[in-house]
């Protein structure tokens, strides 16, 4: 079954499906970013290009149906390069890594190919312009994921990872220290947003991106959640419990109304969750394939969800190229990014 061969229906003009009783209504954009389908298509042709194994270091991205999928077409995931044998091919993940790993890939003579998201190479190259710069770095995100790590190590003498308005208040640097900040691309946009306004509240010479360092992916699903939060009783997003912005999904649609939960495939769906709703918007985190929908969408229909209703959103058309060596060795094209799981 394809990615849009799910039955659905349009809402009337209230709003409502016509049969409001027991329905789904599937959030638009949803799955799968550009990012991802990158970072997923680099391995798959590292493993056609070199054979098995292929070693990646970290999961690929946040996403455990997909590290499985891949473990069987022979890539082996590390927690660090140390891990991997000497001269043998090293995948970076998605999410980045830092100067000192990278130093560690060339010492064991590694053959890396570099999966990192380009927006958090974006990310990366202003951290290093502004150490050049003398700022003190001021990195919004969580301290413990693995984007924050690499960021975190262009600059690490120059670098503090701030989560809250909290920690914005506890800084001791002086009101006029120069600084600039940058976010983790997968945070709450509202959320980081009031942490960069504390930001700016306390510090006189500050800097920071002209945009925002949210992806757009990640901003996408968030006002998707928040029109489903909106318009049903209950919000299931599909996404792994150690994907940040399928997290940050959950709690954007509680903040706008309605109850909502994480759930990495059909088979952990608590059913008392169901107990007071009639609809039920569903999404999926940027790294959850469209499979995993399909199957939450077939369980809840066994419970009587069987009105499946397709929310309007943003298209999404972003592509990110392939790395040039993963060209063909014949003909010297690199091969495309897929735009949707059709890969999986």
């Amino acid at each position: 079954m394809s990615a849009t061969s799910l039955p659905t229906s349009r809402p009337d003009a209230g709003g409502r499906a016509p049969d409001s009783a027991k329905r789904i209504v599937l959030a638009q954009p949803r799955g799968f970013c550009a990012g991802v389908r990158r970072a997923i298509g680099i391995v798959e042709r590292a493993l056609d290009l070199h054979g098995a194994p292929v070693y990646v270091r970290k999961e690929i991205v946040h996403n455990h149906h997909i590290v499985a999928e891949l473990e069987m077409r022979g890539a082996r995931f590390v927690d660090s390069e140390d891990e991997v044998p000497e001269g043998a091919v090293c995948v970076f993940s998605a999410h980045g890594v830092s100067p000192a790993v990278r130093t560690g890939a060339a010492s064991r003579r590694l053959e890396v190919i570099d999966a990192t998201c380009p927006l958090v190479a974006k990310v990366h190259q202003a951290a290093v312009r502004y150490a050049r710069d003398e700022r003190t770095i001021l990195l919004v995100g969580h301290a413990d994921h693995e984007e924050v790590e690499g960021v975190r190590g262009e600059a690490p003498d120059r670098t503090i990872v701030v989560e809250t308005e909290e920690d914005v208040e506890r800084l001791g640097l002086p009101a006029d220290a120069p600084v600039a900040y940058l976010t983790q691309t997968t945070l709450s946009f509202d959320e980081t947003s009031r942490v960069i306004d504390a930001l700016h509240h306390k510090f006189t010479d500050i800097v920071g991106p002209a945009g925002s360092d949210i992806c757009y992916a990640s901003e996408n699903r968030q006002n998707a959640v928040k029109a489903l939060a909106r318009r049903n009783d209950l919000v299931l997003v599909v996404g792994s419990c150690n994907s940040s912005n399928s997290i940050r999904m959950v709690e954007v649609a509680r903040e706008h109304g309605s109850a909502a939960y994480l759930v990495p495939d059909a088979g952990q769906l608590d059913e008392r969750w169901l107990a007071s709703a009639s609809s039920i918007g569903i999404s999926s985190g940027a790294s959850a394939p469209e499979i995993l929908v399909r199957g939450l969408v077939e369980r809840l229909a066994t419970l009587g969800y069987t009105d499946v209703e397709l929310d309007e959103g943003i298209p999404e058309d972003v592509v990110f190229s392939m790395p040039a060596r993963l060209a063909d060795p014949l003909t010297g094209r690199v091969p495309r990014t897929p735009l949707a799981d059709e890969a999986l």
